[in-house]
Parts: C-alpha cells; structure tokens; sequence
C-alpha cells in the first residue's frame, strides 16, 4: 500500500520515439505531473564518461573518437549510425550498464511513479511497463534536429538506423502526435497520464 493508503500501483511508463519527435519536451510534462523521470539517453551519457563502467571498451575499440581524454559522442556517432555492425557493438558495450542502472534508479523511486525514457524499442527496461511513443511527421523531426544543431547528414543516419513509422505505432500502447502547438501537446500529454492513471486504479 502507499503511503497516502492509495492501493494504486505505481506507473511504470516509458516514453520513446524518433530522434526530433519531442520526446524531452513530453518529459518536462510528465515531470510536471508528479513524475520521477529516468533518462535511458542521459544514462548513456553517463557510462561514457571518463569515469564511465563503458569508457575503456569503448574508447580501445574506437580510438580515434577519444579527443583530450573524453569520447567525443558526435565522432562516435559519425560512425555507428553510419554502420549497424559497429552500432550493434556498441549497444553490447554499453547497454548492460545503462541497464543496470534503469534498474537502479527504478528501484531508488520505491513506490513513485516512473517515466522512463528509451530513444529506441529496446528490452533495457524489462517486462510490465506501458509503452508511449511520441510521434512526428519525419520531416518535422528531421528540421528539430537540425534546429539543435545536427548536421543533416546526421540526422539522416540516424533516422534509418531507427524503426520507420508503423513499426513505432505497432509498439506504442499510446501515441502523441506532435506537431501541433505547445497547447495541444501540453493537453494530448495529460490525456495520456490520466488514462495510465486510471488504468492503474484496476
């Protein structure tokens, strides 16, 4: 029972979609709502760090994307995104460690709900979660990419590298479609929490 002696269980819910889909902008919403929000993208930052669990596999497998000491994360994605081999690796490198810390930092919520969010489909954060992709037409995702600063190239390397429309759709319990204004999205993302809200009461 919680705290409050609400039986409720606590939401488990993770936030994916393409790279520009807005999926941070979604999460400042659900943040705002009461959530404990756990950045899977953030994460990944983190392991490879110099003091990372990742850096030392990561930088003796790719050596000549470690500049003053630190891995140079654009040099890195120069080349994974670019060959699904060498991202395959990668992923081998690092995700046990992101893993094992979304498992930590989930467990440290206790009883509080959890919005996780996950760039790509991707098992790291095990069964039992609600799924909510964050939709946007690809060239609306493509110029928001851009706009932060990615090269276009970049943007297209990546873009292939992840599932194409449908198949988010086809994974996504909900959907938000952004491409609207702030209003509308603000309003889709507190449909969206109060109907996993009540789909918890059950």
């Amino acid at each position: 029972m919680r705290p409050d002696g609400n039986t409720r269980r606590p939401l488990r819910l993770i936030v994916s979609g393409g790279i520009g889909a807005g999926k941070t902008t979604v999460l400042r919403m659900l943040e705002s709502l009461g959530a404990v929000v756990v950045e899977a993208d953030r994460i990944g930052h983190e392991v490879l760090e110099p003091d990372g669990v990742a850096f030392e596999e990561v930088s003796r497998h790719w050596p000549s994307v470690v500049v003053d000491g630190r891995i140079s994360r654009p040099l890195l994605a120069s080349i994974v995104f670019s060959d699904s081999e060498q991202l395959s690796h990668l992923e081998a490198l690092t995700h046990p460690a992101i893993r094992n810390e979304i498992t930590a930092r989930v467990a440290a919520a206790g009883d509080r709900d959890v919005v996780l969010e996950l760039p790509l489909r991707s098992q790291l954060a095990g069964p039992g979660w609600t799924r909510l992709v964050v939709d946007a037409p690809t060239r609306v995702r493509q110029g928001r990419a851009v706009a932060r600063g990615m090269a276009d190239n970049d943007v297209a390397n990546r873009i292939q590298t992840q599932p194409d429309r449908d198949q988010w759709l086809a994974w996504a319990d909900y959907v938000i479609d952004n491409f609207g204004s702030i209003e509308e999205l603000e309003a889709a993302v507190e449909a969206v929490w109060q109907a996993v809200k009540s789909a918890s009461d059950l």
